[in-house]
């Protein structure tokens, strides 16, 4: 990816949310995605139809707010990773833990072009706990108190508010990220290698 000249334009945030499938519904299905431009506008916000409705062991509702009803109309799988995938198509794509926005949506992005606020080192070395492990993730919503002094996520998982809140974060730290980037030194920690798949 070349130098960020036009951030309007270059850098947006994903945030997406599931429903549980399979026995006790512990595997995720996308049920909602959306993606904020630079300025946290909308560029694009829809939940996301169940491959087979009777899949749906568990729509997390307490944590999600997903009802069944929010899913009955809702644009096919296929057709929302299609959309998806032409919108961060060579763009620069900040999130929080991407690595399982883009295993749940079946999407690879190039490494060199994802920032995510999860894996930056700055904000995990102010943040690092006495006995934590280096691997360890800290949460969006610990990371927007202890910034931007901002809750989040208080009622359920919002992933338009989650998209704003990590936009939020990388702006923060915006400058000091990209002069690292463009210095050739990678500012964040490796996201797991189980989903190396996940990135380009």
């Amino acid at each position: 990816m070349s130098k960020i000249t036009d951030p309007d334009n270059q850098v947006i945030a994903i945030s997406t949310c599931n429903v549980g499938v399979g026995p006790g519904g512990s595997t995720s299905m996308l049920a909602r995605v959306a993606i904020v431009d630079y300025r946290g506008q909308v560029v694009f916000d829809t939940f996301v139809a169940p491959t087979s409705p009777t899949e749906v062991a568990d729509y997390r509702s307490a944590s999600t707010g997903i009802k069944p009803e929010d899913l009955q109309h809702a644009p096919s799988f296929v057709a929302v990773q299609a959309q998806v995938a032409h919108i961060i198509q060579n763009r620069i794509l900040v999130g929080h833990s991407l690595w399982n926005d883009l295993s749940v949506l079946g999407i690879p992005h190039p490494a060199v072009n994802t920032r995510d606020v999860a894996l930056y080192q700055p904000f995990r070395n102010a943040l690092r706990v006495q006995g934590a492990g280096p691997n360890q993730t800290i949460g969006l919503k610990t990371l927007m108190w202890h910034f931007m002094r901002r809750r989040c996520g208080d009622q359920y998982i919002d992933p338009l508010e989650n998209a704003r809140a990590a936009m939020d974060l990388y702006r923060s730290g915006s400058q000091e990220w990209e002069v690292a980037v463009n210095g050739s030194q990678w500012p964040c920690a490796l996201p797991p290698s189980t989903f190396s798949r996940c990135y380009t």
